[in-house]
């Protein structure tokens, strides 16, 4: 099955909210991307408990939020994404401790992930991929929108598939009519 996901790259709630609002009535999830100039010097909207009141209207979720964390250390952001209703966080394999961050989100009932940028070999992920619930293929390096795909990442997409082929993959930057059809 293939799914939309729009990514959100924003510092401005205001823009925030409008984007979502835009995309909501058309797809079931929107990722959020979060930076905080730990990994990457771009930072993001960090004000999490925003999103706690903006995610439901009487009792009905108006779309799925996933967290995608560009940040050094992403663990300390489990608990507040959490508690503002995302449903999915997704670290970088380039982070400090990847392997702390999924022992911590091994406690927790929601969906996690690892995102491997553009220029990170494939074996830095490979040994985390059987207990991921989803893993994120940056198509460019990760910190910026507009991007153009590099097309030797979607030969990571063929070999993780390949080895997991139950594992869901998403994949970002570069992405329009044409390099989604490759993708």
């Amino acid at each position: 099955m293939i799914d939309i996901i729009p990514a959100i790259f924003e510092k401005d709630w205001d823009e925030i909210v409008k984007k979502i609002e835009l995309v909501a009535p058309h797809v079931d999830w929107v990722q959020i991307d979060i930076a905080d100039g730990s990994l990457m010097p771009t930072t993001t909207f960090l004000e999490f408990t925003k999103f706690a009141s903006f995610g439901f209207a009487q009792d009905k979720q108006l779309v799925n939020l996933e967290a995608h964390l560009m940040v050094a250390t992403p663990e300390k952001y489990i608990q507040p994404l959490i508690d503002a209703g995302f449903k999915r966080i997704i670290a970088h394999v380039e982070a400090n401790d990847s392997r702390l961050f999924l022992d911590e989100m091994e406690k927790e009932s929601i969906e996690a992930g690892l995102a491997i940028d553009g220029g990170t070999p494939l074996e830095q992920i490979e040994p985390y991929l059987e207990n991921l619930d989803v893993v994120l293929v940056m198509m460019a390096e990760a910190g910026a929108s507009g991007l153009v795909l590099q097309s030797e990442n979607v030969e990571k997409i063929r070999a993780i598939h390949a080895s997991f082929p139950d594992l869901s993959i998403e994949a970002e930057e570069g992405i329009d009519e044409q390099t989604a059809k490759v993708i």
